[in-house]
């Protein structure tokens, strides 16, 4: 099975950056299919109904009667790169779906609720209120707890995937799991 071109963190963390607001299921499929991976509008909405894939919120375009528009979160991107990961390394869409539908979600979940806390304290140390002194010590502080908190996740993952994917992880002992094709080391 020939592997198709996939994106690399890299690339990930580049078009996180570049859309923080998420982007429309036409700009997806376009950045996969500039990169030469099969990637079309019905396959992606077939992703989206078996749950694989967010939903997109709907965001009014500016101007009178102009409707709205779907947006994706950026971690679509992401997904979808792992589903092609997965796919290439033989997991089935239905093995992939029940990793995704069990624990999968709510470890995202976690992930994107520990990064909107650490936001929220760096917004507010960043404050008058607090010297300079301070703001350095907490800043420390914040850092460290970002990489306790990124090995957790990390952690957590690994055993989602073992609890997930039992067969597969005993048999790739020492080899990759499903969830270390999809998940950043942080």
């Amino acid at each position: 099975m020939s592997e198709e071109p996939l994106l690399s963190e890299r690339d990930l963390v580049q078009i996180e950056k570049s859309h923080p607001d998420g982007l429309t299921s036409a700009q997806i499929v376009n950045i996969f299919q500039a990169r030469g991976a099969r990637l079309s509008e019905a396959t992606f909405r077939k992703y989206v109904q078996l749950g694989l894939l967010p939903r997109c919120r709907r965001v009014g375009m500016k101007g009178k009667h102009r409707g709205s528009h779907g947006i994706y979160p950026c971690a679509t991107v992401r997904r979808i790169n792992s589903i092609k990961k997965l796919m290439a390394s033989s997991y089935t869409i239905e093995e992939i779906q029940r990793s995704f539908t069990n624990f999968k979600r709510q470890v995202e979940e976690v992930e994107a609720a520990i990064d909107d806390l650490f936001k929220g304290f760096e917004r507010e140390i960043a404050k008058p209120r607090f010297d300079a002194s301070r703001r350095r010590s907490l800043d420390r502080e914040i850092t460290n707890a970002r990489k306790t908190a990124s090995a957790l996740v990390r952690q957590i993952a690994q055993i989602e995937s073992q609890v997930v994917w039992p067969a597969k992880t005993q048999k790739a002992a020492g080899g990759s799991s499903p969830n270390d094709l999809s998940r950043p080391a942080r």
